[in-house]
């Protein structure tokens, strides 16, 4: 199991806190800090999307939660480099700190995509992130 995010990629956000980037921003999913995440604001669906700088098999995402902050009614969304879309990909994280592991079955290859959070376990929909990776099978 590789992470994907070795060469290079761009990220997105729906938001974030306040507008302050340099403390909420979503370059802090990627320093391997465990003081820094990235804090979106509030309202729902968030989400974080994803594009490579080629197309990658993902067999498994990993996200490190605040807990009181979490996504809920999670899916990937993603797209092949000849611009195809997969069967979209539901899984459920806990209201918990630590680091959680999904399988994504079946494998997909992708250029780009997208993991959406539908709800949170926040009140105001705010979601926050320490980690966030994903993982080819070889």
């Amino acid at each position: 199991m590789t992470s994907i995010f070795k060469g290079n990629f761009e990220c997105k956000v729906s938001s974030v806190l306040n507008k302050d980037v340099k403390q909420f921003g979503k370059k802090n999913m990627f320093d391997g800090s465990d003081e820094t995440c990235w804090n979106s604001d509030q309202g729902t669906p968030q989400y974080i999307s994803v594009l490579l700088d080629k197309e990658e098999e993902i067999s498994k995402i990993s996200i490190q939660f605040q807990g009181g902050f979490v996504g809920q009614d999670c899916w990937l969304s993603s797209v092949t480099e000849s611009g195809e879309k997969n069967i979209d990909v539901a899984f459920y994280p806990e209201d918990i700190n630590s680091v959680q592991t999904f399988d994504i079955n079946p494998i997909v290859k992708a250029k780009k995509f997208t993991v959406a959070f539908n709800k949170s376990t926040d009140f105001f929909g705010r979601i926050v992130v320490y980690k966030f990776d994903a993982y080819s099978p070889h």
